[in-house]
């Protein structure tokens, strides 16, 4: 029996839905809950499409995809649950309601955790009478696809159910890291938000088009990042003395570039060019085509590098 076994998904959309494979291949037993017609086909449609990755990823352990249970009552899809997954929409008067109505109901032990990637945690833990078991679990999207979760507690929080989430994540396969400071953003959408950033601002200036901003991404330093973070990285481009000769090295190259780097808005002008130029990179491929793609490539990428991390 895992330790975390029953396991309970609020909000059915994309996050919960990926979450939801992901917790049914890892062999919990799983409550979905969204009060919105039509999510519960929904969901196991997705869970349904998630699988054959999940197997071939060696992340199949036991259950199958149409295992789930689904309700419309959060009262009902919490009440055995040891640990809880919160991905309603972003609206803190949404998620305060619902934490006002599950927190009776919940088993002594039990985790809460949120996957919000915009609300602070302190503003989310306003919602509890008790925020001692509340903290936040932040996935990257897909969440049963990409491994990183986000992991934060505050003063407020039982350094337990902090401890308790990270080892509920790393059992179901996940990577987690640890937040120590609030931060809007956390860390993994902060970083991403920088590197936009300045891809938007190459474009608006007309260094380089859309596409091949895109293509400088992934066909340069994405490969390196996806293998190793770019401290660690840089700290071997120092060669045999490290981080230290790289800084010594490269101090004034940085900062030209940073002070080069631009500051765009992202206004209606700025997306519209934006919006043609991806156009014309994915040729007006679908939604649907353009995610099975990338779903594809992350998935050699993570096979390939599975047993080498092993190492």
């Amino acid at each position: 029996m895992n330790e975390f076994q029953n396991v309970a998904v609020l909000g059915a959309g994309v996050i919960g839905a990926s979450w939801t494979a992901l917790f049914l291949a890892s062999g919990r037993n799983v409550a979905v809950f969204d009060p919105a017609e039509g999510m519960e086909s929904d969901v196991r449609d997705y869970v349904k499409n998630a699988w054959p990755t999940l197997v071939e990823l060696g992340l199949v352990k036991h259950g199958a995809p149409g295992e789930l249970s689904f309700y419309r009552s959060a009262a009902e899809a919490v009440k055995n649950a040891d640990f809880i997954q919160e991905s309603v929409p972003e609206r803190i008067q949404l998620k305060h309601a619902l934490y006002g109505k599950i927190e009776p109901l919940l088993k002594p032990g039990a985790i809460v955790a949120s996957s919000a990637s915009g609300l602070p945690l302190s503003e989310m833990q306003a919602g509890w009478k008790d925020p001692s078991r509340f903290v936040l679990g932040h996935p990257f999207n897909p969440p049963h696809l990409i491994p990183l979760v986000e992991v934060m507690g505050n003063q407020r929080t039982a350094q337990a159910a902090v401890e308790g989430a990270e080892r509920f994540y790393e059992q179901v396969g996940k990577v987690t890291i640890r937040l120590h400071r609030e931060v809007p953003g956390h860390v993994a959408n902060r970083l991403q938000a920088a590197l936009w950033r300045e891809a938007i601002h190459l474009v608006k200036i007309g260094a380089a088009s859309v596409e091949d901003v895109d293509t400088a991404v992934w066909a340069g330093p994405g490969l390196r990042w996806a293998a190793m973070g770019p401290t660690l990285l840089f700290h071997l481009g120092g060669g045999p003395g490290g981080l230290e000769a790289f800084c010594q090295k490269y101090t004034e190259s940085f900062h030209r570039w940073w002070e080069d780097l631009g500051d765009p808005r992202l206004d209606a002008e700025t997306a519209a060019l934006l919006v043609r130029g991806v156009a014309a990179e994915s040729a007006n491929g679908s939604q649907a085509e353009l995610s099975q793609a990338r779903d594809e490539l992350i998935t050699a990428m993570l096979k390939a590098s599975a047993n080498l991390r092993r190492k």
